[in-house]
């Protein structure tokens, strides 16, 4: 798991420039591995939190999720909108979307995403998750960031914004540290995994599973 890890933050051939592009790439070595623990201390306090709802409502939730996930694709396409009218717009729940980096293209999804700033993240996840099986099944990893590239355009980055911002790899390392962070302090451990008032529950939930533990929360 560690070396697995790891592997997200090497240096390697990319396939344009440097960056998120070059990370986690088959053939990389342990050399030019970058000290987590600076980047831990120097980056991951610049990572913003991605957020729904009023932040005094009585229910916090916090998910756990990738976009390369097949079931996180499947909470978000068939629960979450019902999820999001019913507790979230509701101001019963304050929610935080944290992404999981299993994989480079899960990494990538997450910084197009990112990209196109906090208005518009939601409606980039909602795109990434419904075409899941079409950008993240490509084998050819030039193939997939074109995809991502496209997904990002239908949000309003130019092709010049997205390949800054999958070129990015302060931001990559700063974001694979803080996943690492934030999965070790709530002891996350699969997607999607949910934290609802401090308590871990993992697995895809229907609408009455993830209902009934917001409203036993709620008392």
């Amino acid at each position: 798991m560690i070396d697995r890890r790891k592997a997200l933050i090497l240096g390697g051939a990319a396939i344009l420039g440097t960056g998120a592009y070059g990370l986690w790439n088959g053939n990389s070595t342990t050399s030019g591995l970058v000290d987590l623990g600076a980047a831990r201390a120097q980056g991951t306090a610049d990572i913003a939190e991605i957020t729904l709802g009023r932040e005094d409502a009585p229910v916090k939730v916090v998910e756990y999720a990738s976009y390369t996930c097949p079931h996180c694709a499947s909470f978000h396409n068939d629960t979450f909108k019902d999820f999001k009218r019913e507790y979230i717009d509701t101001g019963k729940v304050h929610f935080t979307y944290r992404e999981v980096f299993f994989d480079r293209y899960g990494l990538w999804a997450a910084m197009i995403a990112r990209c196109v700033g906090p208005e518009r993240y939601f409606g980039v996840a909602d795109m990434l998750y419904q075409t899941q099986s079409e950008w993240a099944r490509q084998g050819d990893p030039a193939a997939v960031a074109q995809s991502l590239k496209r997904i990002g355009a239908q949000a309003g980055l130019s092709p010049e914004e997205a390949d800054a911002c999958l070129e990015d790899a302060e931001k990559a390392q700063a974001l694979v540290a803080w996943y690492e962070a934030k999965t070790a302090e709530d002891g996350v451990r699969s997607t999607p995994s949910f934290v609802i008032d401090g308590n871990l529950h993992s697995g895809n939930m229907s609408l009455a599973q993830i209902g009934a533990l917001v409203d036993e929360a709620a008392g």
